[in-house]
Formats: structure tokens, C-alpha cells, sequence
């Protein structure tokens, strides 16, 4: 498999994985794999395999599984599946072709699921006189395509029901992404609610994208803890959140506002009392001080401009970084520190020169590998690959010294040469990057601040959260 399945895609279970499976499986699951030997993808999380749902002839034949990856033998989405002829008349394929002439017609990304999907991946007949049509659409919930596709499926004699897919495997229904307000998302972990998108929730959920992507070179992800003793992803979730009244004061006091000294020290202030807030709220474990002045500053560009471009925030976010601040704290950080220590330029510096490793390396990779079909998490951990790459890290000089900046850069330019994680060859070399910085103790926590700046200002861009 060229990378790990996503929900709703079939998977073709070996014979192996099969006998397993019927050795602990009721009788009418043992019966359905033997008759058709598929699976659907669930969004469930699972360190250690990829979680499955075997379907039998009834709505109540539904278990749920885990299979390893060396168990499957094929994958089939439901992209592929929409170009499929169906064997026989129903309705609900009536209904697919016509959904899937104004997805092509939109450029949207979409495909049968369910019963119809099961249908056509197996030639089982899995749909039943009144069943209705499931499908998927991968893109995100501000779409301005999804109301044209709303408007078409309305229309249809045969119900619809149509899943929006988009980042880290959140999904939502469709009419709730276009109600507008609060939208109530299924994400490997549950169910979430997200705020109305703003500026400052935006901020947040850069902040738990970047915590939750997966995975990530000995950072906390999913897996767990990777170079560190201090933190897990559980925190870094209570810390983004305990972020979110502080991004709110920095949109409101930079709203139309100048750039000017004022401004700047008003900000200082909201941005201590941000640090305070997360020490308080992480046990005084540092989880975001360097993403607090990263993102605090992007908000408050994006708030005082009213620019929706990455770049004109960006260098917006430069004039406010440039100007001093007189009440700052006088403590030493290690970011400090190592700065002067290794003559690096560190936050302050990449933040006063426009934030290049954002703009010029992580979102242009962020597109790049969007645009060659990669799912949004092998995107995003390229991005993140591709700021390691030239990125004087201060918290990999701190944690490892120059030893582990040189593994850092080195191992992450290799892994994006031979084609990011989506490629086998560079999730080998993504590995060995990690094992590598495993055994130093060094994890590149600065290149994960701006990954997070960069997906803030993607989802700016986009007009919906990371």
C-alpha cells in the first residue's frame, strides 16, 4: 500500500486475516467474509493497525475489527468506486450518477459508501428496495461547491446521505457544515464540536491539528510522547484550548488597529498573560510558549489587515515582531539561550523576517503534495519535513546541540527526496529519522510551532479550520 487506508475505503482482507477474523466472529460475519472478503476503513485510531467494520445482509450485522496492513490485499476508494457500472438497476445508483456529474461539474472529490459502495467494490447485492445513498465528499466544510451539491441532491426521488471529509479524518454531514455556527465533527477520537469559524478558533485548531497529526519525527503524536519525558498529547490538547481566550483578546485589540508601538506592547501583554494561562493549565510544562508568539502575532496581522493571503499576514506579522516591547520579561529562555549560544536568529527572528519557513517552505509544500492526490495528513507531515529541512531548530540545538540539527536537516531533506511518507522509500528514510533523533533525546519542537503557523494560515486562506 502506497499509504495507510482512509475511512470509508474498502480494504480486501488475505486469506490469513480472514480465518482469523472467523475464529472469533459470529456466524453471520464469518459467512459475509467468505462471501465477499471486504472491509470498510473506520475512523477509529489504532496505534498498532487499521480498524475495520465487517457489514452482513442487516443494519445490525456491523462488527467492528482491527487488522494489520501486511493483512490487506487491495484498496479501493470511493473514488474509484464512482466510475464503476453497477450489475443491476436501482435507484440509488440512478441517484450516484447524477450526484457524481455535479461533483465532477464542482471539481469536488466524492464517491459512493455504504451499501452502494459495498455493491460495487464485490458485485454482493448489498442494497435493499429502499435503501438510500451514502457517499463521501473529500474537501473542506467551506466549500462554496457544497451548496450547489446540496441544491442537486434535493431534487433526487432517493434519499442522500452525503459525509464531508476533510482534515486529520474529521468528517461532518453536510447540512450542518452549511448551517453555519457550532459544527458537530466525527474524529478518530469521538465526537467534537467546533466553535464558528474566527481567527482565534482557527488559531486553536491549528494548534490540535499540529498535536494530532500522525506521525510526526519524535514529537508527541498519536503514538505517543516521542522525545519527551514532559509531554503527551492529552496536554498539548489542554493547552491549545487554554490558548483560545488569549487569541481572542489579541484578535479584538488588533481589529483595524495600527501598527505601532501601542499595539505592539498591548499584545505583549495579552501574550504573557497567554503563557501564564498555559503553565497554569499544563502543570508548568512549556507547551506552546513559542507557538503563543507565532500564532498571537499571525492573528493579530490577519485582525489589523483584514488580508485573507498568507503572505500580506505574514508580513504584517513582521512589522509588529520588529517593534520593541518595553515590558518584556527580562527572563532567560532557552530559546534565548541557544540563540546566543549558536548565533541562530530562533522565533523573534524567523517572526521579523516574515516568517520564510512558513510561506516559502511549508505552504507551498502543503499544496504541492495536495495537489499530487496525498491525503491531508502525508501533506501536512511533508510541510513539516520540509521546515525541518533548513530550519535552525533552537529546540533541537537546546535538546541535542548541533549533532541533532545535522540529523534533523539531513534525515528530513532524504525522506522528501525519496517522495515524503506517502512514498515507501520515504517513510523508510522517515523512520530512520526518527530513530535517530529518538536515541538523541531531541525532538524538532520548533518546526512543529511553524507548522502550526502554517496551517493557521492555510485555514485563513481557506476560510475554515485546520
Amino acid at each position: 500500500m502506497r499509504e495507510r487506508p482512509r475511512p470509508h475505503d474498502l480494504v480486501r482482507l488475505s486469506r490469513s486475516a480472514v480465518a482469523r477474523l472467523a475464529a472469533a466472529s459470529p456466524s453471520w460475519a464469518v459467512a459475509s467474509l467468505r462471501r465477499a472478503p471486504w472491509a470498510a476503513v473506520r475512523r477509529a485510531h489504532v496505534d498498532d493497525g487499521i480498524a475495520i467494520g465487517i457489514r452482513g445482509e442487516g443494519r445490525e450485522q456491523r462488527l467492528a475489527a482491527v487488522v494489520a496492513a501486511p493483512e490487506i490485499e487491495a484498496v479501493v476508494t470511493p473514488e474509484m468506486l464512482a466510475a464503476r457500472s453497477p450489475q443491476r438497476d436501482h435507484g440509488a445508483f440512478d441517484a450516484l450518477a447524477a450526484v457524481m456529474r455535479e461533483a465532477r461539474a464542482a471539481g469536488l472529490a466524492a464517491g459512493p459508501i455504504g451499501a452502494a459502495g459495498f455493491e460495487l467494490a464485490t458485485g454482493v447485492a448489498a442494497l435493499h428496495a429502499t435503501s438510500d445513498l451514502d457517499v463521501v465528499v473529500r474537501t473542506r466544510p467551506g466549500d462554496a461547491a457544497l451548496r450547489a451539491l446540496a441544491d442537486a441532491i434535493a431534487g433526487l426521488p432517493v434519499r442522500v446521505d452525503v459525509e464531508i471529509s476533510f482534515a486529520n479524518d474529521y468528517g461532518a454531514a453536510l447540512e450542518e457544515t452549511l448551517a453555519g455556527g457550532e459544527l458537530l465533527v466525527k474524529t478518530p477520537d469521538g465526537p467534537r464540536l467546533l466553535p464558528p469559524f474566527s481567527a482565534a478558533s482557527a488559531a486553536v485548531q491549528a494548534l490540535i491539528a499540529e498535536a494530532e497529526l500522525t506521525p510526526k519525527p519524535a514529537l508527541v503524536d498519536r503514538r505517543g510522547s516521542g522525545a519527551h519525558d514532559d509531554l503527551n498529547l492529552a496536554l498539548l490538547l489542554r493547552s491549545a484550548h487554554a490558548c483560545g481566550e488569549a487569541f481572542e483578546r489579541v484578535a479584538s485589540a488588533s481589529h483595524g488597529a495600527r501598527v505601532d508601538l501601542a499595539l505592539r506592547e498591548r499584545l505583549g501583554a495579552i501574550g504573557r498573560d497567554a503563557e501564564r494561562r498555559m503553565l497554569e493549565a499544563t502543570g508548568n510544562v512549556n507547551a506552546h510558549r513559542g507557538a503563543i508568539w507565532s500564532l498571537g502575532l499571525l492573528v493579530a496581522a490577519h485582525a489589523s489587515s483584514g488580508s485573507r493571503d498568507a503572505n500580506a499576514v505574514a508580513r504584517v506579522a513582521a512589522e509588529i515582531a520588529a517593534l520593541p516591547d518595553a515590558n518584556q520579561a527580562p527572563y532567560a529562555s532557552h530559546g534565548k539561550v541557544v540563540r546566543a549560544r549558536f548565533g541562530v536568529r530562533g522565533a523573534a527572528g524567523e517572526a521579523q523576517a516574515g516568517f520564510p519557513h512558513v510561506v516559502r517552505r511549508a505552504l507551498p509544500a502543503l499544496r504541492a503534495s495536495r495537489a499530487r492526490g496525498a491525503s491531508e495528513s502525508v501533506a501536512r507531515t511533508d510541510a513539516l519535513l520540509a521546515i525541518m529541512t533548513t530550519l535552525d531548530d533552537t529546540c533541537l540545538l537546546h535538546r541535542g546541540g548541533e549533532q541533532a540539527l545535522r540529523v534533523a536537516q539531513r534525515g528530513a531533506a532524504v525522506a522528501l527526496a525519496a517522495g515524503g511518507i506517502g512514498d515507501p522509500a520515504g517513510m523508510r528514510a522517515f523512520e530512520e529519522l526518527e530513530s535517530a533523533l529518538l536515541a538523541l533525546r531531541a525532538s524538532p519542537g520548533g518546526a512543529a510551532d511553524l507548522l502550526a503557523a502554517a496551517l493557521f494560515l492555510d485555514s485563513i486562506e481557506r476560510g475554515t479550520w485546520a
